[in-house]
């Protein structure tokens, strides 16, 4: 089977799409015909007025940070080895001897065309692609296919998510439709809905959608290619947006922003941003290079739209938090931090990640951004909760509904990718006060339970509720017979000069920090939000 790809970009989104279909499918052939025109400097300067005089001032910060994030991007691609989601780069792409990528300046040249048409392709895919002529998404002999991120007929043109928000729908949608003379209105083949959380953002819903999107053309693919695929006509009349003006942009975003939790006093908020403010500043002003050698290790428990509370980040909160830590720090893995005693000196903040007990949206919604941004981390799971699909004792207390966890299955893929996986006990204990022969049952039992779902040698072991008075020096006698490798609190701090590999201190982070009272955080300084308690208070139900 011979699939060309029609696009404009190559993304991380399309990029994941191309790859994951071809480790799912065997014996494809790929030609990946990429827009990538040419621009005099008249034609640039002509766009740039052009942009300005549709969004007045807002376009030119706008354009800066597009610029700072476009070479970010490429430096990330160059760091990328050896991490988490490495086999979604540009140069894992180009690695597979089956996909030949030709840039062109014009999609619709003569060029193109002839080398479409020599290639002889099966079947067409447009991903993030410039509207097609029909003389060219005809190529294929059974045709060509979009995946277009809105519902249809209803959400034709672009951008994903933002109409759907703008007119307020509880849901958003993703489709695959044959193409045809007009601008998505061909018969669909595969489509599916993504509700709208409370607290759900343009972006935290985009990058759902590209999760979504991968697996839709997956299937689509794999349809066609058996005959099973079966295509409807779009019904209803629909409607098709075009992009909104920075100053639509901004009007949705002071809209989205008064769902948030009521936040603390102006005055108080305006200290806290002060302080982060200053802080970095300091930093980046090189005096950091003065400061104790340390390792910070964040600490997260859920990514997800659906709450706001001090055991969640937004979605799109964590992946800004992710791009900073990216940029800024120098990140570690968990194993990575416990293979020395001393801190060693470095010009950037030496972080770690990890997480806490095991719901599902750590799958759904923090792995992909992690490997988005090329970040390892570490995930603590209460084995006993996984296997009942139970109900941790903090979300009893807070009467929450059930929450959805994560299953053996997603473990095993997590750890295929590079994750680490590690014991947070079997039932969520508080270790200091369960009699020694509970304490010692639990540790083997989930020690034995993670070896044998997940073929684990060396295990860590982060313990429930994290205070100090969580834990004492005879309980945590029984981590080390156990046979685990280290230990990790959650009482805030972090590890200073020396890493005490079975005291290992944690720094939460929940959905109130600011991207810069979140930098301060990374730097080993304690910002203006911290909370000692905020991880592992049990009078505050935190985990």
């Amino acid at each position: 089977m011979k699939i060309v790809v029609f696009t404009g970009s190559l993304n991380h989104a399309v990029r994941k799409a191309i790859i994951t279909l071809d480790d799912t499918l065997p014996s494809l052939q790929w030609l990946i015909v990429l827009h990538s025109p040419k621009k005099t400097a008249g034609q640039l300067l002509r766009n740039q007025w052009r942009n300005f005089r549709r969004n007045g001032w807002r376009w030119i910060p706008y354009q800066a940070a597009d610029a700072k994030e476009l070479f970010l991007r490429k430096k990330q691609q160059l760091e990328a080895m050896g991490r988490p989601g490495v086999q979604w780069t540009l140069a894992t792409l180009k690695d597979h001897s089956n996909i030949h990528i030709l840039p062109v300046d014009n999609i619709h040249s003569q060029t193109a065309r002839d080398a479409v048409s020599s290639f002889t392709p099966d079947l067409g895919l447009a991903l993030a692609a410039p509207i097609l002529r029909p003389d060219l998404f005809t190529l294929p002999r059974l045709g060509t296919i979009n995946l277009h991120k809105g519902k249809l007929p209803e959400y034709r043109g672009m951008p994903p998510a933002f109409w759907e928000l703008w007119n307020n729908e509880t849901t958003v949608g993703c489709s695959v439709h044959w193409i045809n003379e007009r601008l998505d209105q061909g018969d669909v083949v595969h489509d599916a809905m993504l509700p709208r959380a409370v607290y759900s953002t343009v972006r935290g819903l985009q990058l759902q959608l590209d999760e979504l999107g991968v697996r839709l053309v997956r299937e689509t693919v794999r349809d066609i290619i058996s005959g099973q695929a079966m295509s409807r006509p779009q019904s209803g009349k629909g409607h098709t947006y075009r992009k909104p003006t920075l100053a639509q942009v901004a009007t949705l975003d002071r809209r989205l922003l008064e769902r948030q939790t009521p936040k603390e006093a102006v005055l108080k908020a305006v200290a806290k941003r002060l302080y982060s403010t200053m802080g970095l500043a300091l930093w980046r002003m090189r005096l950091a290079k003065f400061a104790t050698p340390r390792v910070t290790v964040l600490l997260f428990h859920r990514v997800t739209d659906d709450v706001r509370d001090n055991l969640t980040v937004g979605i799109e909160q964590f992946d800004r938090q992710m791009a900073l830590v990216q940029r800024h720090c120098h990140v570690l893995g968990i194993n990575e931090v416990l293979k020395t005693e001393l801190v060693p000196q470095s010009d950037k903040p030496m972080v770690a990640v990890t997480f806490d007990d095991g719901y599902l949206d750590n799958y759904q919604n923090a792995v992909p951004i992690l490997m988005r941004h090329h970040i390892p981390a570490a995930f603590f799971v209460t084995t006993g909760i996984i296997d009942r699909q139970g109900r941790f004792p903090h979300d009893i207390r807070r009467g929450n509904p059930p929450i959805p966890l994560m299953q053996w299955e997603h473990l095993r893929q997590m750890h295929d990718w590079g994750f680490v996986i590690g014991s947070h006990s079997v039932s969520h204990i508080d270790c200091a006060a369960e009699p020694v022969t509970v304490v010692q049952a639990e540790l083997s039992e989930s020690r034995d339970r993670l070896r044998d779902e997940l073929d684990l040698g060396e295990l860590l072991f982060a313990y429930p509720y994290g205070k100090r008075d969580n834990m004492t020096p005879e309980r945590l006698e029984l981590v080390k017979q156990a046979g685990y490798k280290g230990c990790l609190a959650a009482y805030g701090g972090s590890n200073v000069r020396r890493i005490d590999r079975y005291n290992v201190l944690r720094r939460g982070i929940h959905w109130e920090f600011s991207d810069s009272a979140f930098l301060c955080e990374c730097l080993g300084w304690r910002s203006a939000v911290y909370s000692p308690t905020m991880d592992m208070d049990t009078s505050s139900d935190t985990a």
